[in-house]
């Protein structure tokens, strides 16, 4: 081996890594936000937080409260017309000791300033050794805007919905933080239609990227079959902008049976990402969009070697499959998916082990701040650690902490280059 084979073949010191681009971490949401934006007449109907006490459970994959618990915690529940959702202690016990993280209710002000705050939020990617960070709302609108979705009134939802993303482009993308915090903004997914016109406003205004769910069928919606969609998608490919899908943004996690413990759901998390995969594939979707990209939050990236084949072995079955390979173009899952498919880890060894397998390209990495599952503020050391024992190099070592997303996000529009 020469000097430069070698050179080329090492890790980096965990000094010498590249800052981070983190593809997911999370916001919570400004409690007087629509109180401020909504005409006075809105109001008590607008989202907006009581504060009281209540208990909280999560079993068999489902999210429970208790309000007005006399022996409950004080929480800071969210209204919305008929919504009642509680902040959680999870929701944001990042840089909390681990015997800390409790599923218990919270305030605000139980949680890092980071996690509500501009200003601190952006000493908190500093600390973390991150430059960019893309952001998805957190606790009503859950992942996807399923909290604008499921209200009745679906116009007073569109209006909601707009104040978030106004909001996340201009105050919370804005000013001290352009080029830092990258703008993720929602679509109204009950109108395929109105979902597109949105993607057009937010583009205009500086937003290239939409949180989407990964399965609209559970939530009601067209499915993925439909070819309602396409007019999404046709807006998203004239904007070049992003799709982006967080674990649970189905508003359903793969459990087992009505009393597993929330254990069962995280083990199983990437189930959601390869069910939504496939939808894609097989409905068509990929092939008919060349350039439509789709990123899986918080999936990681171990399953997809196994997923791609298996892909593969149904579309040759033909026929007997319902979806015959001459109706994917005569071309294989595991091609189809290339430039399509991109996935964010941020605890992956297996992942990273098959990165030729999957594609170095397609992995993403992020902090997932201020999450339990999250790395913060050691998301250097981890990754460096998951970078060694994978034996990467420089250059794969900076596509995995910024290069892929760079590309994949076209964050030069902010200027953000290498």
């Amino acid at each position: 081996m020469t000097m430069l084979e070698e050179s080329t073949s090492v890790t980096p010191a965990v000094e010498d890594l590249p800052l981070i681009i983190s593809v997911d971490d999370h916001i919570l949401e400004p409690r007087t936000l629509w109180q401020e934006q909504l005409p006075a007449s809105l109001r008590d109907r607008g989202p907006r937080v009581v504060r009281e006490k209540v208990s909280v459970e999560f079993i068999g994959g489902k999210f429970t409260m208790n309000r007005n618990d006399p022996n409950g915690r004080e929480c800071d529940v969210w209204l919305f017309d008929d919504l009642a959702t509680p902040t959680g202690l999870l929701h944001a016990a990042g840089g909390l000791p681990l015997e800390e993280q409790e599923n218990v209710p919270a305030i605000y002000e139980d949680f890092r300033p980071g996690t509500y705050d501009r200003t601190a939020r952006l000493l908190d990617m500093d600390l973390n050794h991150v430059e960019a960070a893309i952001n998805y709302p957190n606790i009503f609108p859950r992942f996807a805007g399923q909290g604008f979705a499921e209200r009745e009134d679906k116009e007073f939802a569109y209006q909601c919905l707009k104040i978030y993303n106004d909001w996340m482009i201009e105050d919370w993308c804005g000013g001290e933080a352009r080029g830092r915090l990258i703008p993720l903004t929602l679509i109204p997914l009950w109108d395929p239609t109105l979902a597109a016109e949105e993607v057009r406003r937010c583009a205009a205004r500086g937003s290239y990227t939409i949180a989407f769910s990964e399965n609209p069928s559970k939530l009601g919606f067209d499915s993925m079959h439909s070819g309602k969609w396409d007019v999404l998608w046709d807006a998203c490919l004239e904007t070049n902008t992003t799709v982006s899908m967080h674990i649970g943004s189905s508003s359903s996690m793969p459990t087992t049976s009505p009393d597993a413990p929330l254990a069962v759901t995280m083990a199983l998390s990437s189930q959601n990402a390869q069910a939504s995969v496939t939808d894609l594939v097989f409905s068509g979707t990929l092939s008919r969009f060349p350039g439509l990209k789709f990123v899986y939050a918080e999936s990681q990236a171990g399953w997809m070697p196994y997923h791609w084949e298996r892909m593969d072995v149904v579309a040759k079955e033909g026929v007997s499959a319902g979806v015959t390979l001459a109706d994917l173009g005569g071309v294989l899952p595991s091609e189809i998916v290339k430039g399509h498919i991109f996935t964010a880890i941020f605890d992956d060894q297996t992942g990273l082990k098959y990165r030729d397998d999957i594609g170095m390209e397609h992995i993403l990495f992020e902090t997932d701040y201020p999450h339990t599952d999250g790395t913060f503020p050691e998301s250097r050391n981890v990754v460096h650690e998951l970078c060694e024992t994978a034996n990467m190099n420089a250059e794969e070592c900076h596509a995995l902490l910024r290069g892929n997303a760079i590309k994949c996000y076209g964050l030069e529009r902010f200027g953000i280059n290498h």
